[in-house]
């Protein structure tokens, strides 16, 4: 049997049960379940606390320093990584949006990629252009269709004006 330990929550136990019942997380029910448990005085011990959420006994401890020291909004926090740092250059895209809105564009997306390692020296990947230029600017490449040298033009336009689709 451990030894009680004396923490005080600010919060009330109604406002407690609110909190949990509109928290979406998990992580955050837990750790709402935990402070109303010690207000309500349904578990008076860490280690209970811990074999109940099954949570090692560290965790919990972790949880009750970082209440005692920032409060509920500090216990409830949810830290986001800043993740990758972006490959190519504001500058660099700003060129490409232009450069794909004037009427030659570009055969292929590594046309693109020999285009930004000439232009702008920077050496992309194919499949990070690929996914920047037809998801983030949601351009198309704008290349004709190769025709055959011989179609003849008269039968062209012939079947373009019979034909339903017209």
């Amino acid at each position: 049997m451990s030894r009680p330990f004396k923490i005080e929550i600010a919060e009330s136990e109604e406002e407690l049960k609110k909190r949990l019942q509109t928290a979406n997380l998990g992580n955050q029910k837990e750790k709402l379940i935990m402070l109303w448990w010690i207000k309500s005085e349904q578990l008076k011990e860490q280690q209970e606390i811990g074999r109940r959420l099954a949570k090692d006994t560290s965790t919990v401890t972790r949880w009750l320093q970082k209440y005692r020291s920032g409060g509920l909004s500090e216990l409830l926090e949810i830290k986001k990584a800043p993740g990758a740092k972006r490959k190519m250059t504001d500058t660099a895209i700003a060129a490409l949006k232009e450069e794909l809105k004037t009427g030659k564009g570009f055969a292929s997306y590594g046309a693109i990629v020999e285009w930004l390692k000439q232009e702008h020296g920077q050496e992309i990947e194919y499949g990070t252009v690929y996914s920047l230029v037809r998801y983030t600017l949601g351009a198309k490449l704008k290349v004709p269709r190769p025709q055959s040298h011989k179609q003849d033009e008269k039968l062209v336009s012939e079947f373009k004006k019979n034909s339903v689709l017209s």
